[in-house]
């Protein structure tokens, strides 16, 4: 890897320090803070926040149609979600011991914490869960693969493609024989020792 996409990765690294900062920043702003897993709000916020709050009864009746026709198709999509999940954690509980690679923490990936704002209605609510879930188990499924592919085939593609998963950047160049041995060994090393940290920023970052 040239010395100029190792200047730009470490860039990035610390840009994405800035931003955990401001977030950090924002969470005080809005009254709220971090108790282990729960998020707590001053009482005085909690009541505001009741005061918003949207009746079911109320919230159904100025619902788009189509959005309540959609449901039938939304819901029962959680089925191979769940399967999706099941696979996709037995492979890398198997598979990665063999590997040496750290597992990925699905804990730090699937958040699901939106349901406890008390502006919201049940249906909403439960829709949040929803996204939650699939949002993160996506993005869990995303960092196992692309520990995967660092592991088997760290070569980047012919063609540009959309999005890579951060790992990409480090792959070697497509038809570059003379570094792929070395590389692949590298990319390897690497992967096995993926830190508690680097685990955190790929959680926060979504890759």
């Amino acid at each position: 890897m040239n010395t100029r996409i190792r200047e730009l990765l470490e860039e990035i690294r610390l840009r994405e320090e800035q931003l955990a900062d401001i977030l950090e920043q924002q969470q005080a702003a809005l009254s709220y803070r971090l108790d282990g897993t729960r998020v707590r709000f001053e009482e005085s916020v909690r009541q505001a926040h009741q005061r918003l709050k949207t009746g079911l009864l109320r919230w159904l009746w100025h619902s788009e149609w189509r959005n309540l026709a959609s449901a039938p198709v939304i819901y029962p999509m959680i089925v191979p979600f769940l399967l999706l999940d099941a696979a996709v954690s037995f492979y890398q509980w198997t598979c990665f011991p063999l590997y040496r690679i750290k597992r990925v923490r699905r804990s730090a990936y699937i958040v699901i914490d939106r349901h406890r704002l008390s502006y919201m209605n049940s249906i909403e609510k439960l829709n949040c869960v929803y996204c939650g879930y699939v949002s993160g188990l996506l993005a869990y499924c995303r960092e196992i693969v692309a520990r995967t592919e660092q592991y088997w085939c760290p070569i980047k593609h012919a063609r540009k493609i959309l999005d890579p998963h951060k790992r990409y950047a480090r792959f070697s160049d497509f038809g570059d024989a003379a570094m792929h041995a070395q590389n692949r060994q590298e990319m390897r090393l690497a992967v096995r020792n993926i830190t508690d940290e680097e685990d955190v920023s790929s959680a926060r970052t979504g890759d």
